[in-house]
């Protein structure tokens, strides 16, 4: 086990959103921005921004690693640009007003239409209907969580309902 193999997953995250040159094994060097550290086998993640907007990946496997050595910390735009980039393509980014618009708009639907709803969580970004299902930002029926199937199917096909109707 190698140096690198030994930190600990907080040492790992450090390095996350930062420019990084990797020393691996035979002689191979690779520089990226991180976007993880798998914490299990401490392989590392590494994004390049190509000229034509696309994204090239590579993968270092945590065993080949000997050196990791920071190059440049990230500013805000790289940090939002390495998170969306394993984002679904249809999914939209929503700024924290858009989301906190969102949720607001659709508790006050779902309380006009007598459903009993609750803020939760330590930001209260998750919204808690009747106290059996769970909608997470950005507050779609795709974020709905219920162990109770039909509470779910019915309160996302409310929801996709509503969203139609928003459009």
């Amino acid at each position: 086990m190698n140096d690198w193999q030994r930190k600990s997953p907080a040492d790992w995250e450090s390095y996350v959103n930062k420019m990084v040159k990797v020393a691996a094994i035979e002689k191979h060097e690779y520089e990226g921005w991180v976007v993880t550290v798998d914490p299990v086998s401490a392989s590392i993640v590494l994004a390049t921004f190509l000229e034509n907007g696309k994204v090239s990946i590579t993968f270092v496997l945590g065993h080949a690693v000997q050196e990791v050595e920071i190059l440049k910390e990230g500013d805000e735009e790289t940090k939002q640009r390495l998170s969306c980039i394993f984002a679904p393509e249809e999914s939209k980014a929503y700024s924290p007003e858009e989301l906190e618009k969102r949720k607001n708009n659709l508790k006050t639907w779902l309380e006009t239409n007598h459903i009993p709803v609750t803020e939760q969580g330590e930001l209260g970004r998750t919204l808690c209907v009747a106290g059996v299902l769970t909608i997470d930002p950005p507050y779609g029926p795709e974020e709905c969580s219920s162990s109770n199937e039909i509470i779910l199917s019915r309160v996302q096909g409310l929801i996709q309902g509503y969203l139609e109707k928003q459009q």
